[in-house]
């Protein structure tokens, strides 16, 4: 899953960085309104983390361009503490959660799980295909009850297809989610995940279908 944190403060954007690399999330940084305007409108984000008070661009206005877009990612504003009214616009603009300043990571992470879990029509937080369970919070993997260790690529690139299981994923799209902007993407680093992932897993659980992509079946 690929996330997009737009943050003017530094320090907060770093955190907030950390964290969600530690979730197994790609994390892509905006500083102001308009490049997180761009990016939110060029790059296909799982959800974003939006500070309303960004320069340049403020939250608000980046939010409503989004929508105006298009752009369906979910949302969650983060806003002053006191600030109600900020709260309600952020709503009333597309948003789709807020969180307000300061904060413990722990509940933005959480929120921001629930966020995805959503778009994706599902209530429960684990992810279960057939006998392959996935734990988003734990960032754990079991088959048939057997714990199975992935690194974070491992895990995101897994995570992502479960969250779409039966459905075909081209290997632009999961490149596109996989990977921060910054980072070299390579379509043959993609085929040396998969391959690790049918070792450690089962084979039969990542079908390919030549020249089109990948799809996770229920084993």
């Amino acid at each position: 899953m690929r996330v997009l944190v737009a943050e003017d403060s530094v320090e907060l954007a770093a955190q907030l960085r950390d964290a969600l690399a530690a979730a197994h999330f790609a994390v892509d940084v905006a500083p102001d309104g308009e490049e997180a305007q761009f990016l939110g409108e060029t790059e296909p984000y799982d959800a974003v983390v939006l500070d309303l008070g960004l320069p340049r661009l403020d939250g608000l206005s980046v939010l409503r361009r989004w929508r105006a877009a298009g752009r369906g990612m979910p949302v969650l504003i983060l806003t002053a503490r006191d600030s109600w009214t900020e709260k309600v616009a952020g709503l009333d603009a597309g948003a789709d959660d807020y969180l307000a300043k300061p904060f413990a990571m722990a509940e933005l992470l959480a929120r921001l799980r629930a966020l995805v879990r959503r778009a994706h029509g599902r209530a429960q937080a684990e992810i279960a295909v057939g006998d392959l369970h996935i734990d988003p919070a734990a960032g754990s993997v079991a088959l048939r009850g057997m714990p199975v260790r992935l690194t974070a690529l491992e895990f995101r690139l897994l995570a992502y297809l479960a969250h779409r299981p039966g459905e075909l994923v081209s290997k632009t799209v999961l490149t596109e989610h996989l990977y921060a902007q910054d980072f070299d993407r390579d379509s043959n680093t993609l085929e040396v995940v998969i391959g690790r992932l049918r070792r450690k897993l089962d084979a039969a659980l990542i079908e390919t279908v030549r020249g089109q992509g990948y799809r996770l079946v229920a084993g």
